[in-house]
């Protein structure tokens, strides 16, 4: 308890020289909690917009099924039936079929993924309900970044074409029933969604599914002729790119912190070149070479504990301000081609925050020490007459 006692009034002794290595270490502690706070919103908010609006709670493929290989599509399809048709029934799952085609939209072609959903499944956030077929002409639903590239809207025809299973091109006018808005670039760009129904009358496919989207109540057990992908593997391209992003990150802060630490070490350094007489005192009064270096050593580390209560000063109102308000991404963003919201809604977690506590004060802790053990080699007689050993 001493030993803080005299830390902290020779810290606040020092005045400037402490305020400033404090605030420079206070604002590494700040960015580091905002940086992965902000990466952690994003991780848990992407995750999940991506869980709602494409991968289910898993699916299940068909084995020749490959999501980066569109030539795959043509044979990556197979009746839904026996164990798949019964979990279907039960709305444990909703089968989806994916073919190529082209759609024409004002005189112009475009690439696209044609996919049928059934309209009355609930396990996905898409819109499917308004799907329907009147009077032979068949609705369809396209997201917000197809409707941007195209330049369709609610209410126009266009037409599209597609092969069918004996590998004979077609071709039909189909209506654009609704326009939806999605986080999930993956869901909606360049891609139209009919009913399965009549994607499977279109293509001869039918009865048969590409995939299978599990609910959340699904157990994910083995389902014979279809390959069981869980989020995991549905989103490890997801996590990787946060990972990395985190890796990154990474670089940023230390260097921040290396700068506060540089300047913690060069004040313990100094310090101890001019109280050479205050350390010959403390150890002709009785204190063991030990305890002047554990003094120091604490009075170093304070440095951190005084940057600790500045940045909450200043960090916690602009924490909980950016967790209300969100911070906006530009539009830029959404061309990455992963899920991000229009604002990312930081998430603070316990853990995240304690691990940057105690990287700030173990690091400025071992930063302190090493100076500090030349106090150890110091003679009491030299360093009253203030003599450089």
């Amino acid at each position: 308890m001493l030993a803080f006692k005299l830390a902290f009034k020779n810290l606040l002794g020092a005045g400037l020289r402490t305020w400033l290595n404090v605030s420079v270490l206070s604002f590494s502690f700040v960015v580091i909690v905002l940086y992965n706070g902000m990466l952690d919103g994003w991780n848990r908010q992407g995750r999940s917009d991506t869980i709602a609006w494409e991968t289910g709670s898993g699916q299940y493929w068909h084995p020749l099924y490959d999501r980066y290989d569109p030539f795959s599509l043509q044979d990556a399809h197979v009746p839904v039936t026996g164990e798949a048709a019964e979990l279907v029934s039960s709305h444990q799952l909703t089968p989806m079929l994916i073919t190529q085609a082209s759609a024409y939209p004002q005189g112009r072609m475009l690439n696209i993924l044609l996919k049928g959903v059934d309209p009355s499944q609930k396990i996905l956030m898409i819109p499917s309900g308004s799907l329907q077929v009147k009077n032979g002409e068949i609705s369809a639903i396209i997201g917000k970044r197809m409707a941007e590239s195209s330049h369709l809207k609610k209410g126009d025809r266009v037409l599209v074409r597609w092969r069918d299973v004996n590998g004979t091109f077609d071709a039909r006018e189909i209506l654009i029933a609704a326009v939806f808005n999605s986080n999930v670039p993956t869901v909606d760009a360049n891609q139209i969604y009919i009913p399965l129904s009549s994607l499977q009358e279109m293509t001869g496919m039918l009865g048969d599914a590409t995939l299978l989207v599990a609910a959340d109540t699904h157990s994910g057990s083995a389902i014979k002729g279809w390959a069981y992908k869980d989020t995991k593997t549905l989103l490890k391209e997801f996590d990787e790119m946060i990972n990395a992003k985190k890796g990154g990150s990474r670089i940023v802060y230390l260097m921040l912190l290396s700068l506060a630490l540089l300047a913690i070490f060069d004040t313990q350094v100094l310090s101890i070149f001019r109280r050479q007489k205050e350390i010959g005192t403390y150890i002709a009064l009785g204190m063991t070479r030990m305890q002047v270096v554990r003094l120091f050593t604490v009075e170093g580390s304070a440095h951190s504990l005084l940057a600790l209560i500045l940045g909450s000063l200043y960090g916690i109102p602009v924490m909980l301000f950016l967790q209300q308000k969100g911070i906006p991404m530009p539009k830029s963003a959404d061309q990455a081609g992963v899920a991000i919201a229009e604002k990312i809604i930081p998430f603070y977690s316990l853990g995240m925050i304690v691990s940057t506590v105690l990287l700030v004060v173990i690091s400025a802790t071992i930063v302190s020490y090493f100076p500090t053990r030349r106090i150890s080699k110091m003679k009491p007689a030299d360093a009253l007459k203030g003599k450089i050993q």
